[in-house]
């Protein structure tokens, strides 16, 4: 007796999660079988994916003087960029440098200047940021002027530029 309770309140939940699904449309086909219901939630993903109107946003941080790391953060950029416009959708990416990461967005000691500039011709969609309190800091170091590349916009502190947009939803990389 106890087990047909169980069965009945199994069943009659089950229905109540496909009337009250906002996914359901009309005709409604139960079918136990996992296969068909990890390939559901997959159709269920896609459709979703398809019909975002809100682009996607990515923020990647580079705070290290290495090569390596700046060129892996650009590459990560232009997979991300690729992608998304490979299947119609829009995203924004903002590459956000300081301290010794400052050195990217120098235009007297960037290993990857040349990069950036064709990048930022083919994907409008990219912003640099360099970090104010970073570039005053080696301005009274080096006692010079620290001059960036032009596409690099001066933000007052890049870690608190990182937070924002972190607030505001974006998702954050760091290579």
């Amino acid at each position: 007796m106890n087990r047909s309770l169980a069965v009945f309140a199994s069943v009659a939940a089950i229905g109540s999660i496909l009337v009250l699904s906002p996914q359901t449309s009309g005709a409604v086909e139960i079918n136990t079988s996992a296969k068909t219901s990890a390939r559901m939630n997959v159709n269920a993903k896609m459709t979703t994916a398809a019909i975002r109107t809100q682009p996607h946003r990515l923020v990647v941080q580079v705070d290290v003087n290495d090569p390596a790391i700046m060129n892996l953060a650009l590459n990560n950029v232009s997979n991300v960029a690729q992608y998304y416009s490979e299947i119609g959708q829009k995203v924004g990416i903002e590459v956000v440098a300081f301290g010794p990461g400052l050195h990217m967005l120098r235009d007297d000691t960037s290993p990857v200047k040349t990069r950036i500039k064709s990048m930022s011709e083919t994907i409008p969609q990219l912003t640099f940021s360099a970090c104010g309190n970073t570039r005053e800091n080696m301005s009274k170091a080096e006692a010079k002027d620290i001059p960036l590349i032009s596409q690099a916009k001066v933000t007052k502190s890049g870690v608190i530029r990182l937070m924002e947009l972190q607030e505001r939803g974006w998702s954050y990389l760091r290579p």
